[in-house]
């Protein structure tokens, strides 16, 4: 069995009764899986957290409840977080038989520096963060390291074929041929139109009759009078 170990309760408390497990510091959590009754718990909110910044979500967990003689062997999933304070308010644990193998999703993460991009070349892009696989769940790997730094010109990638894998025992669930990162050109500024000019002058009444500077009106003509009837 794995030597990672979790504590856990059976509960009773469901729905928005589980606002109070949350106060006295437990995080609601259901257990499922194959050929296993599905099972509400709780879990200590503490202990919970030290164990999954360990594990995360790929590695395999020996899960002590309340009451069972025997550990049962799960992956911590699905889990609800506090949109705001990200804190944990739910958790599914995943049941497993050690003998029979899984899909699960395995994070990918960049290492070292691309040329390309600290020489504002171009732009580093990640299009895939998470490598779907099938193995046996203590053959899962923690996660796949992709190194940048060969990444030198625009254009240059890295396709999932080229990750370290071990093909015996890890089986791809995605095309090998797709793209998990890239450098890309840099998005082009867009130039902005100059400031339009101050029209001046006789622009400045085009389409209006103009007035010729001391012309008189013909009513306003100095000594004009009209004539007597």
């Amino acid at each position: 069995m794995p030597e990672i170990k979790l504590t856990a309760q059976k509960r009773t408390l469901v729905g928005k009764k589980v606002k109070k497990l949350r106060k006295e510091g437990l995080i609601p959590a259901n257990i499922f899986g194959k050929k296993i009754k599905s099972q509400s718990l709780s879990l200590d909110k503490k202990e919970f957290e030290k164990v999954f910044e360990e594990v995360g979500e790929t590695r395999i967990v020996n899960l002590e409840v309340g009451g069972e003689k025997e550990g049962r062997p799960v992956m911590i999933q699905n889990l609800q977080r506090n949109p705001v304070t990200e804190e944990i308010l739910h958790a599914d644990l995943r049941q497993v038989i050690l003998t029979e193998k899984v899909t699960a999703g395995i994070p990918v993460e960049m290492t070292g520096e691309a040329p390309a991009a600290e020489q504002k070349l171009g732009i580093l892009i990640q299009n895939i963060s998470e490598i779907e696989v099938e193995a046996l769940p203590l053959d899962l790997p923690e996660k796949f390291a992709v190194d940048v730094s060969g990444l030198a010109n625009v254009g240059d990638e890295i396709l999932v074929k080229s990750i370290k894998i071990d093909k015996s025992k890890v089986e791809l669930k995605i095309d090998e041929n797709q793209v998990v990162v890239k450098i890309e050109p840099l998005a082009k500024e867009e130039v902005a139109p100059p400031p339009a000019e101050e029209v001046v002058g006789e622009e400045a009444g085009e389409g209006a009759p103009a007035e010729t500077e001391g012309e008189e009106k013909p009513e306003e003509k100095a000594g004009t009078t009209p004539p007597e009837v």
